[in-house]
């Protein structure tokens, strides 16, 4: 029984989860959240809409890994000084961790690669 766990995210699934994980109504949800089961499934839902297959349970995992890998990264360059490992998505993730003031765009950061990407995924929430 695979349930695909063990699954690659493309590009564009990550950029759909953090796009999902911007919105004010699930960063509310998420702060302070021990019992989140109902987020992730809710994230997944989102993320079916947008014709992305995952379970909360890996929503979970990419939304925890991705802070993981952020929050190690802020404290090695804290402790080196200068970056010497570089994150894909760092400026998004960045962005919603500081809890950037929302652009016309709809999202904080104007120079997010979210926004100059293949695709603008703000576009199909509305």
């Amino acid at each position: 029984n695979d349930t695909g766990a063990g699954k690659h995210w493309s590009d564009n699934e990550v950029r759909a989860l953090i796009n999902i994980w911007s919105d004010e109504k699930i960063q509310q949800m998420l702060e302070g959240a021990t019992r989140n089961k109902e987020i992730f499934e809710e994230i997944a839902r989102r993320l079916m809409k947008r014709g992305i297959d995952r379970d909360w349970k890996q929503c979970r995992t990419k939304y925890k890994n991705l802070k993981y890998e952020y929050r190690a990264l802020q404290k090695e360059n804290e402790h080196l000084g200068n970056p010497r490992r570089k994150m894909r998505f760092y400026d998004e993730v960045d962005c919603i961790l500081r809890r950037q003031p929302l652009g016309t765009s709809g999202w904080g950061c104007e120079s997010s690669s979210l926004l100059s990407g293949t695709k603008n995924f703000s576009d199909e929430v509305k």
